[in-house]
C-alpha cells in the first residue's frame, strides 16, 4: 500500500461560529467551501493552509463529548509548523489565546508549544 499524503483532518466542534472564527481569523486558514446540510442541521466548513485542503469543521446538534488532552486515548494533538515560534506565541497572545511555555523536543532539539482550540483540542506549534 502506498499512501500519498494526509488528505484532510475532520473535527466536530461544539460552537460552529466560534470555531470558524478561531481557525480562520486566529490561525489564518482559508475557507474553501462552507455548506449547510439541512437534513442534518449541520455545517461543514472546508479549510486550506497555503492553498492545500487540510481541515474539515463539522457541527452537529447531538455531538458526544470525548476527553481531549495530550495524554488522552485517540488524537493526541493537531500540529502546525511555524518559522518563528516566539513570534507565533506573541501573535497568539495578541489574539488573547493562552499558550503553554515554549519547550524543546529532547529528540530533535526543535522548540514547540501547546495551546487549545475553543473545544479544548490541543494544538501544537512546532518550529521549523
Amino acid at each position: 500500500m502506498k499512501l500519498n499524503k494526509v488528505h484532510h483532518i475532520a473535527l466536530i466542534v461544539s460552537d460552529y461560529e466560534k470555531s470558524k472564527h478561531f481557525y480562520t481569523e486566529i490561525l489564518g486558514l482559508e475557507i474553501i467551501q462552507e455548506t449547510y446540510r439541512e437534513t442534518r442541521d449541520s455545517f461543514k466548513l472546508d479549510l486550506a493552509l497555503d492553498g492545500q485542503y487540510t481541515i474539515e469543521l463539522f457541527s452537529f446538534p447531538d455531538y458526544v463529548v470525548r476527553p481531549s488532552y495530550p495524554e488522552a486515548l485517540g488524537l493526541r494533538h493537531l500540529a502546525f509548523e511555524v518559522d518563528d515560534l516566539q513570534l507565533a506565541k506573541l501573535e497568539l497572545h495578541k489574539k488573547n489565546i493562552v499558550s503553554e511555555s515554549i519547550r524543546t523536543d529532547e529528540n530533535t532539539g526543535k522548540r514547540f508549544l501547546f495551546f487549545s482550540d475553543p473545544d479544548g483540542l490541543p494544538i501544537e506549534f512546532y518550529e521549523k
